[in-house]
């Protein structure tokens, strides 16, 4: 599976979120420890990030560990919370840069580290509960993620919070695959806040005096990860640190 990183605090460089740590993710795309069903993430990989209230992207369709530019360029930037995700993908979907993540919409980014089960079955009424995609260009990508990208999106335009959002893509998208093997981990940002759904995968969250992490995998042997049960909403901001509940 994919393997993703939200970040929250401080002006940090985006070097240290995809390059840092003993297990950083960009070892994650060649060596994770925690995945199901693949060794390797180099599909392609994106990070999102924040500046003056504005989400920005860089996607590559190639491995993070191959875009030597990037990480250059990644060492003058930094940014008070970020969006890293590494893509393997599932088979029948492209090696596009339109499916590397994160998506965007406005000034939230959304990642999905997974698959939906059962696609080819489902994707008309996938598609007729996104809505219109003309609102959310991304959502046009020809992969599954796209359109649970642009369920949120909808979700999120009706006025459901960021967790709320994920969390009501992730039950709509059950209630129509009727829980087909897949896996729905989704992880979005406004900015300000992080939130995540943990469904048929790893996610650990870290909470320091001055920043949150939400990760697929722990990017370094801190004691301070911790494991996030699967089937939980997780729901984080710097004011009231992190929330857990039940899907």
């Amino acid at each position: 599976m994919c393997r993703h990183l939200g970040y929250l605090g401080p002006g940090r460089p985006l070097h240290d979120l995809v390059y840092a740590g003993e297990h950083s993710m960009e070892r994650q795309s060649y060596a994770p420890r925690m995945t199901q069903g693949n060794l390797l993430n180099a599909d392609g990989f994106g990070v999102g990030w924040y500046q003056a209230g504005e989400a920005f992207r860089f996607r590559r369709a190639q491995p993070v560990w191959t875009d030597t530019s990037f990480r250059e360029v990644a060492r003058a930037v930094s940014a008070p919370c970020a969006v890293v995700a590494i893509r393997s993908a599932t088979t029948g979907f492209p090696v596009d840069e339109s499916c590397a993540q994160p998506f965007r919409a406005g000034t939230r980014l959304f990642s999905h580290n997974g698959k939906v089960g059962g696609f080819a079955g489902v994707e008309t009424k996938l598609r007729e509960l996104a809505g219109e995609l003309g609102e959310v260009p991304d959502a046009r990508a020809p992969v599954d993620s796209a359109l649970l990208f642009a369920i949120a999106a909808r979700y999120w335009r009706e006025g459901t919070s960021l967790a709320g959002g994920l969390a009501a893509t992730v039950e709509a998208v059950e209630a129509l695959t009727g829980l087909q093997a897949g896996a729905l981990n989704l992880l979005a940002s406004d900015g300000t806040s992080l939130a995540a759904t943990v469904r048929g995968d790893s996610l650990f969250v870290r909470a320091q005096p001055d920043a949150l992490w939400i990760a697929s995998e722990p990017v370094d042997s801190d004691p301070a990860w911790q494991p996030v049960p699967d089937g939980s909403l997780v729901a984080a901001d710097l004011a009231s640190g992190v929330r857990i509940r039940p899907l």
